[in-house]
């Protein structure tokens, strides 16, 4: 009897070649932009970017931060939120619960304390004085944080997520943005990630079920046309 279902495929293919694969599908249908867009900015601290100072720092695109501000801008112009996330704990990590138990290193998760310098946001980026920021503690930056409720008071129906990383904050903060009732929009070129195993599979996953994955561009493109 033939199968309707499938085995788990391992045919050599790495995660960039699937992706791209994934990519080129025209006939994926997409959630699409609604009415009124969010740009969530996730983790844009020195801990995650600043790969001359920091172990855990890493990037993917260099230009990352730039495509942030400027999608970040354009959306400032419109009347439409900007929202910028980091990360960090008390001063005895006690805040950060068992996902703070695996290592305790000075690179530790965990170890990311107010005000510190891993705490910083990175210089590159622009933030508008009514931007809203805050500190989170979990890799969702909807978790035990005022963002669902300030995207509701703003009306907002589209979150646009960038930062890092692909496969942890971006990818848990939008899978909850799809899971509040979001369209979601994950453009490519403002993601990083340590390898791109990790970042194109996580790509290819959030096109799959949870979001739109676009060149930054088709963010550009909708912002300029309103």
């Amino acid at each position: 009897m033939a199968l309707k279902g499938t085995r788990m495929v391992s045919d050599g293919r790495t995660a960039r070649q699937i992706f791209d694969e994934v990519m080129a599908n025209p006939a994926r249908r997409k959630f699409g932009f609604g009415h009124k867009l969010a740009i969530v900015n996730v983790d844009f601290q020195r801990a995650y970017t600043d790969i001359e100072a920091f172990a855990t720092a890493y990037e993917t695109d260099p230009h990352q931060i730039e495509h942030v501000n400027h999608i970040s801008a354009l959306a400032r112009a419109k009347g439409m939120p900007v929202i910028w996330t980091r990360v960090a704990y008390k001063a005895d990590a006690g805040d950060a619960g068992v996902w703070g138990t695996r290592t305790n290193t000075p690179d530790s998760l965990q170890n990311i304390k107010y005000d510190s310098e891993r705490h910083e946001y990175d210089p590159r980026v622009v933030i508008g004085p009514d931007d809203l920021q805050y500190s989170k503690r979990m890799p969702s930056a909807f978790f035990e944080t005022q963002l669902a409720s300030y995207l509701v008071w703003h009306k907002v129906d589209t979150v646009v997520v960038t930062g890092g990383s692909t496969s942890g904050c971006v990818r848990a903060t939008a899978v909850d943005a799809l899971s509040h009732g979001y369209r979601t929009i994950v453009p490519i070129e403002t993601c990083a990630d340590k390898h791109e195993s990790y970042h194109f599979a996580n790509l290819t996953d959030l096109q799959l079920k949870y979001a739109d994955v676009e060149p930054v561009q088709a963010v550009i493109d909708w912002l300029e046309a309103r």
